[in-house]
């Protein structure tokens, strides 16, 4: 029985070092949409020795007036180029009216819904040319206009588009506890066959509901659930969840192998049913609901609430993860902005930049890109008109992670160029490489912040400084330059010759030194390498 966990950034290099024994490894969709950068080269290493599958959190397929065909593009071409075990997505919404709210929300389980999702599917399978598999969710609330149980709604999308299901027994229990529904009633409502992967996870207790936040070892009463599943569906490809609070990769270890055990006697798993694609079918959906959902989380506006059954202060928790989200992201992102504002105001920054320009884009490392901007305009931090040119410098360093990978011009390269030809060559920057300029003294207050960098803080911060971003051995890093060299490089940027551009440069600094600045570019991989 195949038995994987989630590939995580932290475990990355541990993997690349010992290759552990496990049978499949899985990652998240959207964390791979970009063919380069360190996430895809661990990626690609790692599957010439394990299975992959991809498993997305983006697509919100029962998103009534959300749903993104670009994101569903991008997903169709990575599928393409991963060639993955298995391509899974949930059954949620999670975007409305160009708004992308970042969560796996719940959607009303009645006959217009599945419709809905049923198109859909159809059309993901249609674009994929393969079969997925759908995730039942953790839900918080229900819904007064449900007229069937989740269970009964997924063997419906089954029979109906022949995708398959990915069982989150985890889930199972915590909607059980959450909503007093039978988890294993469930099991007996889906037809052996049907399941085509299990996940077991941790989950949270507190007073207002289970949460699913995959933070902790497996539950004993998962565990047994899991039992129960193997029994009825055979041995399926299973995974341990564990996104949150990731401890050694040992631990997860450990928690596989917990489930290799319990399943070692399990039946063989019967095929996946898989149904011709039928043509995909236009798509009409007037419901508001969803609209109204997502105003209660962003605006505060509860129209949404005579339609919720069960505690209506679980709304909190869908509002908590849509904040928190924002939080992570920005986090991520601008971690010297966050250092010069402080967590608890930063919080509260991400909040406002959150309700003021809600994410676009399914993939939440976008999130962010109008973050400077928001800044030079947002009167709370006015005193500090250096902040959106920080801001401006990290979202670089941020998106040199993500930039294409390209061979970097060699010094022996350059050094072949005859001296005609340095002065009418071009010598494009390198896709990861990208500059910055400021009247402030940003560049140095970025490097005070950096850990165990010996720089104290600017004496003055009304000083200009320039720099060149730069990704040279896979990691992204700020690279301090002066007035002459950004000058040089903004002319090559610019598809200027290096002659212009060396012009440029002695304009401001008539002791430019060239060697030296030749040897930085290509010691810090700033120019691509040119054409054979």
């Amino acid at each position: 029985m195949r038995v994987g966990v989630g590939l995580r950034a932290p475990h990355y290099r541990q993997f690349l070092e010992q290759r552990p024994a496990l049978d499949w490894l899985e990652v998240h969709t959207e964390n791979f949409l970009t063919p380069s950068g360190w996430d895809w080269h661990v990626l690609q290493q790692l599957r010439r020795d394990y299975p992959f599958s991809l498993h997305g959190v983006g697509l919100g397929l029962g998103s009534a007036r959300g749903f993104s065909d670009a994101h569903l593009e991008n997903v169709r071409a990575l599928v393409q180029r991963v060639e993955p075990m298995l391509v899974s997505e949930h059954l949620s919404w999670g975007a409305v009216q160009g708004r992308q709210l970042h969560d796996l929300l719940p959607i009303v389980l009645d006959d217009e819904h599945l419709d809905l999702l049923c198109r859909r599917i159809d059309r993901v399978q249609h674009a994929l040319g393969r079969q997925i598999l759908l995730e039942n969710v953790s839900a918080y609330l229900r819904f007064h206009a449900d007229s069937m149980s989740e269970a009964q709604f997924m063997a419906a999308l089954v029979q109906r588009t022949g995708c398959a299901l990915l069982l989150d027994v985890n889930n199972l229990y915590v909607n059980q506890c959450n909503h007093g529904e039978d988890a294993l009633a469930a099991l007996a409502a889906i037809a052996p066959g049907s399941v085509g992967e299990i996940h077991v996870a941790g989950h949270l207790v507190t007073p207002l509901a289970l949460v699913d936040h995959h933070g902790a070892a497996v539950a004993p009463e998962v565990w047994s659930l899991y039992q129960a599943a193997l029994g009825r569906f055979g041995a399926v490809p299973t995974l341990v969840e564990w996104d949150t609070d990731i401890p050694p990769l040992e631990v997860l270890l450990g928690e596989a192998a917990k489930a290799r055990v319990m399943a070692r006697d399990a039946a063989p798993a019967l095929a996946s049913p898989r149904a011709a694609l039928p043509v995909q079918a236009s798509l009409a959906y007037g419901s508001t609901i969803q609209a109204d959902f997502a105003d209660a989380l962003i605006a505060h506006d509860m129209r949404v609430l005579p339609r919720l059954k069960g505690n209506p202060e679980r709304l909190g928790l869908y509002r908590g993860n849509l904040t928190a989200s924002w939080d992570k992201a920005l986090s991520a992102a601008f971690p010297v902005v966050r250092a010069l504002m402080g967590e608890e105001f930063f919080t509260a920054l991400a909040r406002a930049y959150g309700r003021a320009h809600p994410s676009a884009h399914p993939d939440l490392n976008q999130f962010g890109h109008t973050f400077a901007d928001f800044l030079a305009s947002f009167e709370h931090v006015a005193d500090y008109p250096y902040l959106p040119d920080m801001a401006r410098l990290e979202w670089l360093l941020h998106r040199a992670h993500y930039a294409a990978d390209a061979p970097a011009l060699g010094m022996a390269a350059l050094a072949a160029l005859t001296p005609e030809q340095i002065e009418s060559t071009g010598l494009p920057l390198h896709p990861a490489c990208a500059l910055f300029a400021s009247r402030w003294a940003v560049v140095p207050l970025w490097q005070a912040h950096q850990p165990g960098s010996g720089f104290d803080f600017p004496e003055q911060l009304e000083v200009a400084s320039h720099a060149a971003v730069v990704r040279p051995r896979w990691n992204s890093a700020v690279v301090p330059v002066g007035a002459s060299t950004h000058a040089a490089l903004a002319q090559l940027a610019q598809h200027a010759t290096l002659g212009e551009a060396l012009d440029a440069a002695f304009d401001l600094d008539e002791q430019f030194d060239v060697a030296a600045n030749f040897r930085l570019w290509i010691a810090e991989g700033m120019l691509a390498a040119l054409p054979a």
